[in-house]
């Protein structure tokens, strides 16, 4: 049987490519007869630089500001076939690159400069096209600090005329409201409720800023609150929104591997509804869908029902946090427990001849 196995990021546990080896790790224990292709993927958030690096060309590191006062080293990837950079927020501002447990203080202090002297390095090595992974930030401010770094909207609108640049986005929030990036995300990044609520009304102040330049209301535009915001501002500085899975997807050659499967084995660590919309995993199940290929998916966390999940195209969702018994365990043994996980659920899937598609028991 072949077996492609595609994997997100499990939070800060395991990048994408330490998840897919346990995940190979653990199936090969189990099916040692299986052909096995792995292929990393990400959305554009912690782990698309790492993941797209030995697709795209080389990995270049730039000293840049980290979320809060320490300046850190941050990778990027350079394709200097086709002048583009490949730029991941999180490795600039990332609530892993904190450097102390996120709270309300971190929440408010966080800021996107780092990004901008990302952006500015990457037109210092000529580039021609540059896309930046949006996710996992620590930061709030509406990406005000990338673009201060570049000389602000004016002046970095003019640095980037001509360069393609994209935001590669892995989930559809505007900038404001109840479904923005203060409201969703803030209590994620340790925000309390008093914090959202300072956190909307400087997003709010620097919206009509942003709308101004660019011409219209970026604001509004689906992907604007990714990250922080930063996709606003991307947008302002004349960006346009890619989904981030569609762009490693291309990168990693996964619809030649997805035509050639039997079962696709994908993960992250939390399934949950932000899962089906612009993340790997609702990609996966999409494109797997549409060519009849079971989807197997072993996450840290099943946070949805069994009907959703199947509506989306997925044959079975288990959790490593249940195999564990705990969520401290399955965080702290990450590896060995996806390894487990996934020798059991292949010891349950059976082969294709003996149980047909979506027979794996959840």
């Amino acid at each position: 049987m072949r077996v492609l196995i595609a994997p997100d990021c499990y939070g800060d546990s395991l990048t994408a490519p330490q998840a897919a080896a346990a995940i190979a790790t653990g199936w090969r224990r189990s099916r040692p007869q299986d052909r096995l292709v792995i292929a990393p993927q990400s959305d554009g958030g912690p782990g698309f630089v790492e993941v797209l690096a030995t697709a795209v060309g080389t990995v270049r590191r730039s000293r840049v500001s980290g979320p809060l006062a320490e300046d850190l080293d941050a990778e990027w990837g350079w394709a200097a076939d086709t002048g583009t950079a490949y730029l991941e927020c999180a490795q600039a501002c990332g609530l892993a690159r904190l450097g102390e447990p996120a709270s309300p203080q971190t929440a408010l202090a966080a800021h996107s400069r780092g990004v901008g002297q990302l952006v500015a390095a990457a037109l210092a090595a000529g580039a021609q096209r540059i896309v930046v992974g949006l996710g996992g930030s620590a930061c709030t401010d509406g990406g005000r600090g990338m673009v201060e770094e570049l000389g602000g909207l004016s002046a970095g609108r003019r640095r980037l005329a001509g360069i393609e640049l994209i935001a590669a986005c892995d989930v559809e929030h505007p900038l404001l409201g109840p479904r923005g990036s203060a409201r969703v995300f803030g209590p994620q990044k340790g925000a309390d409720p008093a914090t959202v609520a300072v956190l909307e009304r400087r997003l709010a102040a620097w919206a009509s800023q942003l709308d101004a330049a660019a011409g219209w209301p970026v604001s509004a535009a689906p992907g604007a609150g990714a990250a922080g915001g930063i996709g606003a501002a991307l947008l302002a500085l004349g960006g346009a929104v890619e989904s981030g899975a569609q762009i490693v997807a291309r990168h990693t050659g996964l619809a030649t591997a997805l035509a050639d499967t039997d079962v696709l084995v994908t993960g992250e660590g939390r399934l949950d509804e932000s899962s089906l919309h612009g993340k790997v995993v609702g990609a996966l199940a999409a494109a797997a869908r549409a060519r009849d290929t079971p989807v197997l998916v072993l996450a840290g966390q099943v946070a949805l029902e069994e009907p959703v999940w199947r509506r989306a195209g997925v044959a079975t969702a288990r959790a490593m946090a249940e195999h564990a018994g705990s969520v401290p365990l399955a965080l702290a043994d990450a590896a060995n427990q996806l390894i487990g996980l996934s020798a059991l659920t292949a010891a349950q899937f059976g082969d294709r001849e003996e149980n047909p598609p979506g027979s794996p028991r959840g």
